[in-house]
């Protein structure tokens, strides 16, 4: 029985760039494009209509940065996988990509073939993060844990923990499962947590603990 094609979206503010990445990828009988976005606001608003099953998201967008689309998309599609794309590395980028919860990180300048397996690998469950890399950005968030902050200094050992597991992009019953407890008890620790930050959604917890880490590191 052969599966079913790989659904893209992508995401990148230069229409010659998204038209290049087509004719790429259009070739590939496994892999199909459903849509297209050029901003971040776009982008939201597509996923949310087209519901593609991987994103191909540029990280520099004009309004604002690809990694807050991805955040905000995982959080309102935890299924949708999403591959990071920049024109160069940075480190700082690759750690917010990382706790937006992106599964991947691939420079512009990779070959055709490259790319190519690079969305089969993480469409089919798989990671492109370097465990090196991905250890260097939970160390950093080991460190903000000891800085000082009002607001962090309430929430319990189990709090931060729950807190780290939700900015890593896992869904509550990842995270149940991680912690064994309960969905039910996540989600009500999740309300202390977004209570005592001052913040409303997943999203912008993730974006607290992702400021966070990257405040450790200056």
């Amino acid at each position: 029985m052969d599966k079913s094609p790989l659904r893209l979206m992508l995401v990148d503010d230069h229409e010659i760039v998204r038209m290049g990445m087509r004719t790429l990828l259009e070739d590939q009988p496994d892999l199909v494009i459903l849509c297209e976005a050029a901003t971040a606001t776009e982008a939201i608003v597509e996923a949310d209509h087209c519901l593609p099953d991987l994103i191909l998201m540029d990280v520099r967008l004009p309004d604002a940065s690809g990694v807050e689309a991805c955040r905000e998309i995982r959080a309102r599609h935890p299924d949708i996988r999403v591959i990071m794309l920049t024109s160069y590395p940075d480190d700082n980028a690759v750690m917010a990509s990382i706790m937006a919860g992106a599964s991947g990180y691939v420079l512009k300048q990779t070959r055709g073939r490259a790319l190519i397996e690079a969305i089969r690998t993480v469409g089919a469950g798989g990671s492109l993060l370097d465990p090196a890399i991905t250890e260097k950005v939970l160390e950093r968030l080991r460190s903000a844990a000891g800085s000082p902050d009002d607001k962090f200094a309430q929430l319990t050992d189990q709090e931060r923990r729950l807190l780290t597991l939700l900015a890593e992009g896992k869904t509550n019953g990842q995270i149940a499962e991680a912690i064994h407890l309960s969905p039910h008890t996540v989600k009500n620790h999740l309300s202390d947590i977004f209570r005592k930050l001052g913040v409303a959604r997943r999203a912008e917890a993730a974006a607290y603990i992702t400021r966070r880490a990257a405040n450790s590191d200056k």
